[in-house]
């Protein structure tokens, strides 16, 4: 048995041992692995459960309906509005702790009105040390469990489980909320969600994978990997961009010959992941 192998096993028993869990779960990878092991220990006392809110984009809640079929799990979908918050909304150092605090009570609520005891996040081992994450706090103090860090499984390891289980995100880049490309102290606002994900999805359109579209108070500052670099540097793809996202209600267009980076508006390199109050990003 690899290394890899026994880390899966341990958290099977780990969470077989539980009288069920509900899976905060966002569709990304590290959630999908945490639902899949969680599906194949305990079958239908496994809930995978996503939150649903203006941060999360729309092509990202399909994703994680059809993530849940893949698996099997049952899915439940709660609402709720991060925009309620003002200490969210100010978008301080600290957003990502308000978010997930916000995020993993209403999977708690959810969790008692099913009659489960364990809330389970996606947090993994290399998570901690990637840069400034203060929705780790929220994690702590809300008493969630993160199989994947208690078993000392890596990213790396995580898309490796994925592939075990023949999951389709075992390769899916990493997602963060729509409000991580809004720089820090700058307001967020269900208009500027909007915009950034209707932009977002123009860049999914033209066959990008890793990409964000950071929203300057109107500038789109837009973001690709390097190693896409090369195809968002034609004339057609800066015509296009450009008008499109004119139409949205942006200023000025432009593009980061740097790339993409993670948390690239946020204190040292601070990026959560999306729906499920996860580090997939």
């Amino acid at each position: 048995m690899t290394s890899v192998e026994a880390k899966r096993e341990a958290v099977r028993d780990d969470l077989a041992a539980r009288e069920g869990v509900l899976v905060a779960f966002s569709g990304g990878v590290d959630s999908s692995v945490v639902a899949a092991l969680a599906h194949d220990a305990l079958g239908d006392d496994a809930v995978a459960c996503t939150a649903k809110s203006e941060t999360l984009p729309e092509a990202e809640l399909e994703d994680a309906r059809r993530v849940a079929d893949e698996i099997g799990i049952r899915h439940e979908i709660v609402s709720f509005s991060e925009l309620e918050s003002e200490a969210f909304v100010e978008n301080d150092d600290d957003r990502c702790y308000h978010c997930r605090t916000m995020r993993l009570g209403e999977m708690q609520a959810t969790a008692r009105e099913l009659g489960i005891g364990t809330v389970c996040d996606g947090t993994n081992a290399d998570d901690p040390g990637a840069g400034h994450r203060p929705g780790l706090q929220a994690v702590d103090e809300l008493d969630v469990h993160s199989p994947l860090l208690a078993h000392d499984i890596t990213k790396a390891e995580v898309r490796e489980i994925a592939a075990h289980y023949g999951l389709s995100v075992a390769d899916k880049p990493s997602m963060a909320c729509l409000s991580s490309r809004i720089p820090t102290g700058l307001e967020v606002t269900d208009d500027r969600l909007t915009r950034i994900e209707w932009a977002e999805a123009l860049l999914r359109q033209w066959g990008f994978d890793q990409f964000r579209v950071r929203d300057h108070d109107g500038l789109a500052r837009i973001e690709v990997a390097p190693e896409e670099l090369e195809r968002a540097l034609t004339r057609e793809f800066a015509e296009t961009v450009r008008e499109e996202l004119s139409q949205l209600g942006f200023d000025h267009v432009t593009l980061d010959l740097h790339g993409y980076r993670t948390g690239s508006v946020s204190p040292a390199g601070d990026e959560e992941a999306t729906a499920e109050s996860t580090s997939d990003d």
